[in-house]
Formats: structure tokens, sequence, C-alpha cells
């Protein structure tokens, strides 16, 4: 028997579980697959969400924690503490947050289908049919390599960095002010590395432009004057792929869009995109409910002339996958200019404020 849904969103994380919500709160008939068996499985992210998000959305505070500054550290292990006033990052429990937004979204009226894999669709000109499931509208918001995209020959991610993290139990002597993050070419050529006091767990991780080797063992070595890592104990591991090119260059057809790390809506130098999964996963929901019920503007229509464009970060970007080497990054990092450039890229229009962390 053949299911019928206004709205059929592929993929259930960050920007899937922000657009179904709040289609079905519009008043939408919505479904969300999802190949993973349930919502917090095979998380692919670090979860540090930053402050827009958080003034933006309403996360439960027992699944974050804030953390107030960066410590940017040079390859000589030399570092720099940046920080803003009234600003923060949150790390999250990332399984226990994909769990609690998918239980948002099912409590709004979303059916949830986990377990459940995307094998192509036909579009045509009232919906996408997808096997038993009917719908007038699909949004793919199914990560980096998105299924949904290759399929209907939407625009398609073609520059990524890889990334790999452990998750570990905490370790002692991590400043838990921070989120530390380490500049060096040998171990994260053309990105970083970081060690982010979690919610109940440290997070070490790093990551490089493809087709760079990551050295998660030269990362270790750099925290023994930080960390006790003698003792640590692995809970879990995960690795993928981030895109880093900006917005794919077709964001949808007459009835499918692209949403989150599928649309390319990550930011090239941090690799930033859970404020932009969240925020255009809502107003995805907001154009597609105008559309069918209002005979508003198209949806991709609007979508493309809203969605970031990241002029002034491609080009770091490519600055940045040159890799320099880390005599350069050791020579310029502490300059007053490398230290407004990583005081904007942080903090964002916070300028030169800094918070004292001084004992």
């Amino acid at each position: 028997m053949v299911q019928k849904f206004d709205l059929a969103i592929i993929g259930g994380s960050f920007a899937g579980l922000a657009c179904a919500r709040s289609a079905a709160l519009r008043g939408l008939k919505v479904v969300v697959l999802d190949a993973k068996p349930d919502p917090g499985a095979q998380v692919r992210t670090t979860g540090i969400v930053v402050k827009e998000a958080s003034d933006e959305f309403d996360l439960p505070a027992r699944l974050m924690r804030k953390v107030h500054g960066v410590r940017l550290y040079a390859p000589d292990d030399r570092s720099l503490d940046l920080s803003a006033p009234g600003y923060f990052f949150q790390a999250s429990d990332m399984p226990g947050l994909m769990r609690w937004m998918a239980d948002e979204a099912a409590r709004a009226g979303a059916t949830l289908m986990y377990g459940r894999k995307f094998d192509g669709g036909l579009e045509y000109e009232r919906g996408v049919v997808m096997g038993d499931i009917h719908a007038s509208f699909l949004v793919g918001a199914d990560g980096a390599r998105s299924r949904v995209a290759e399929h209907f020959k939407l625009g398609q991610n073609r520059n990524f960095l890889v990334g790999l993290e452990i998750e570990c139990e905490p370790l002692a002597g991590v400043d838990d002010r921070f989120v530390h993050c380490f500049a060096d070419s040998k171990i994260a050529p053309g990105y970083i590395a970081w060690v982010v006091p979690g919610v109940g767990a440290t997070q070490i991780g790093l990551a490089a432009s493809r087709p760079a080797r990551l050295d998660l063992g030269g990362l270790l070595k750099r925290l023994n004057p930080h960390a006790n890592i003698r003792d640590i104990r692995v809970l879990s591991r995960r690795s993928g792929l981030i895109p880093s090119g900006g917005v794919v260059n077709k964001l949808g057809s007459r009835r499918v869009m692209l949403i989150g790390d599928a649309a390319g809506m990550v930011s090239p130098v941090t690799g930033g995109g859970i404020h932009t999964a969240l925020h255009f996963g809502r107003r995805a929901a907001v154009l597609i409910c105008e559309h069918l019920g209002a005979r508003g503007i198209h949806p991709v229509d609007a979508l493309v002339r809203e969605a970031p464009r990241y002029r002034a970060k491609l080009v770091l970007r490519r600055v940045m996958n040159l890799a320099p080497p880390n005599a350069l990054i050791n020579a310029l990092l502490m300059t007053g200019p490398m230290r407004t450039l990583a005081q904007r890229l942080y903090f964002h229009a916070r300028g030169e404020a800094q918070e004292s962390f001084a004992s």
C-alpha cells in the first residue's frame, strides 16, 4: 500500500530532523528515512555547537557543556588563548542529542523510519515516488556523499577534508575551559587537530585536506605535556568526510532539494556545519510549507538566494590546502595579524575583545 506524505526527508541528523520538526509543526505530513538503526548510531561529528546555534535553537542543557575559550597551539607548542565576552561553544553528547531531536520531531508529528535505506526514486510533476512512499516534496539531508544528489543529478560535493576522532574517558590534565586546537602540518596538513573536554568524555581528533595522511599517533605524542594519556581508555572511534568546497552548484529541482552537508553548507575554513544545518533545515521546512500550502515562491529558488556564499573562506581554504610548513606556522601564528584572523574565525564579529582566564 502506498503511503502518502507532503514531505519526505532522507537523513535523520541535524538538518533533516530540524526540517522534519518544523514542517510537522506547520501541519505537513512528514516522513524521515535513514539507514541508521537508531538516531544516535554512527555519529560522525565532534558536535561543537556555536553560540549562534544555541541562541537560535532550544537545545537541552543536560546534553551540553559550555566551553568559553579556544587555546591555539603552534607546532613548537607555544599557545594563544582566544575568547570573547559572552561568547561560548557547547560540547555535546552527540548520540543523546540526536535521539532527543528525533523524539522532538516525532512529538511534533513526523514519522521516523530508521533502518530504511534510500534506494532511489522517481521524480515527476506532482512529487517523488520511492517504492511504497509518495511525497509531494523530497529533501536530501543525507550527508557529504549524498545519494539523493547523485540519484537526482543535483550538485555534489567534490572537495573534502577527511576527519578522524576518538572519544575516551575524561583525560586528567586537560584544561576544560578551552577547546584545544593544534596547528601542525605534519599531523593535520591543511586543517587542525583538536581536543575537546566534552560531556562525560574527552574527544581527540584531527582532519586534513584529502588525500593527505592523518597522524593520530603524532597528535597523541603532542598531548603528552598537556594531558595524561598513559592510561587512555578509548570509548568509540569515528571518521568521515567534511565538505570543504562551499555550497554545491545545483541545490534542487522541481520536487527535490538538498540541505546540510549534502548541500555543502559547511564552512570551508572551520568545517563547522551544525548551525547552518539547523538554520536551513528549519528554513527549508518553512519554504516548502509556504510553497505547497500557499503557492509561495519555489523553495529551491529561495534557498539559492539565501544560501551562504563563503567567498572569503573559500579563498582561505585554498591557502590552507597548501599546508604551510611548520616553520612558517611557528613564525606567524603568534603575530598580531594572525591573532586577529584567528579571533575573527572563532568568534566572528567580536573583534579583539578578550575575556580573562587568569586563575
